[in-house]
């Protein structure tokens, strides 16, 4: 199982039973060890969720389409550089094959891991330069923490001695699996039994072991991103919580005109949404500041895009202005009283507590405040790859 040590901050990984007597598992434990490129991580969870299937050996081929599935949502759905950014151009050749897929296929963000690998398939051809790419190291290199246990030196420049060099490694210390004699992405991989069963014994400490250590090299590598450790997977719309700030502005909506951000409209109390202005893929929160009543038929329009900071900001801040006015209207204690609803889910900001919501702020003191701390997390939103939408 994966123990969580608060000295060192990270988890290590153990795993329970009599596999210490059996297996390496100190050189299991290495294989993502000093990764230069974030496809590592997913080399090793790819391979995990295979034999957690029942799959006993595959191809290269098949173990990187499981990676390109694997890593679609964070690439295309949360703006993540698997590998960071070098003079503008994308550095990670995993993040590479899944822009290119997306190109190619105009799969939407959100498509079921299914339709992603339909969609490789259909695609192969097309994707083959990125897929080979991603094999010419990481499989061999995966394996390297198994080799200090035997006297003899890896030859990394050529894959035909590695595989025979990893077959006599294998002979003194089983390994996870073992490489097969045909070429590129048609090469087998065979997965020990041995292995098999310590995994499927283990899946769900080692899968959370991955993920841990995939969370800090992707942070790292992102440093501006908030909430990585929830943009590894599809995006859950139970995770958001709406309901209160719902309550909030129908009672505003009730007794005052407010105009929609976007169209200058009045919103109509029963045909509106409650929408994020920073989108929620980016912020993974759902705070009172950056959320406002929106047309319902634009809603989808905006999706997973920024507004345009002009003119839009300063018609959001308007209206977030007037809620606050009406929750500091002690003649309407109703208002307080749902603004008071709102803080278990919605308001845990501390510079929203301690400045934006305080009772006396002018409207050019709330705006500053509220410009002051949005307009980082929008700057960070577009340098990130997040797209300006434009209103038709």
């Amino acid at each position: 199982m994966a123990d969580f040590d608060p000295k060192k901050i990270e988890y290590s990984l153990r795993i329970e039973g009599d596999y210490y007597n059996q297996l390496d598992i100190e050189g299991f434990s290495l294989m993502m060890k000093n990764p230069s490129y974030c496809y590592k991580f997913y080399w090793l969870e790819a391979i995990v969720n295979l034999i957690s299937e029942d799959v006993t050996e595959t191809i290269f081929d098949e173990i990187i389409n499981e990676m390109i599935a694997n890593a679609w949502y964070s690439v295309l759905e949360f703006h993540i550089h698997l590998s960071g950014i070098v003079v503008g151009e994308v550095k990670d050749g995993l993040e590479r094959a899944v822009k290119k897929l997306s190109d190619i296929s105009e799969l939407p963000v959100n498509a079921s891991k299914l339709e992603i690998k339909n969609a490789i398939k259909e695609h192969d051809g097309y994707l083959k330069a990125e897929k080979e790419q991603l094999t010419n190291m990481v499989p061999y290199r995966a394996l390297a923490g198994f080799f200090g246990k035997v006297d003899e030196t890896a030859d990394w420049e050529s894959t035909r001695r590695m595989i025979a060099y990893i077959e006599r490694v294998n002979k003194v210390n089983i390994l996870p699996y073992t490489l097969g004699s045909s070429s590129k992405l048609k090469k087998e991989v065979y997965f020990n039994p041995s292995w098999i069963k310590m995994i499927q014994d283990n899946t769900v400490a080692i899968l959370g072991w991955i993920q841990f250590e995939k969370v800090k090299w992707l942070q790292n590598n992102n440093p501006e991103v908030p909430g990585l450790v929830y943009k590894l997977a599809p995006m859950d719309e139970k995770m958001r919580k709406l309901n209160a700030v719902r309550k909030l502005w129908d009672a505003v909506l009730e007794i005052e005109s407010v105009s929609d951000v976007f169209t200058d409209n009045p919103i109509d109390s029963k045909k509106y949404d409650v929408d994020h202005f920073i989108p929620w893929s980016f912020v993974m929160n759902d705070e009172l500041w950056n959320l406002m009543p929106m047309d319902s038929s634009l809603n989808s329009s905006k999706s997973n895009k920024l507004p345009e900071w002009e003119p839009f900001f300063i018609k959001f801040a308007n209206n977030q202005y007037l809620l606050y006015q009406m929750i500091h209207d002690k003649e309407r204690p109703i208002f307080h009283k749902r603004f008071e609803a709102c803080y278990k889910d919605n308001i845990h900001s501390i510079w929203a507590n301690q400045e934006l919501y305080r009772p006396g702020n002018t409207i050019e003191e709330f705006e500053n405040i509220l410009e002051k701390n949005m307009r980082p997390v929008y700057d960070s939103a577009r340098r990130q790859g997040y797209e300006l939408w434009k209103i038709s």
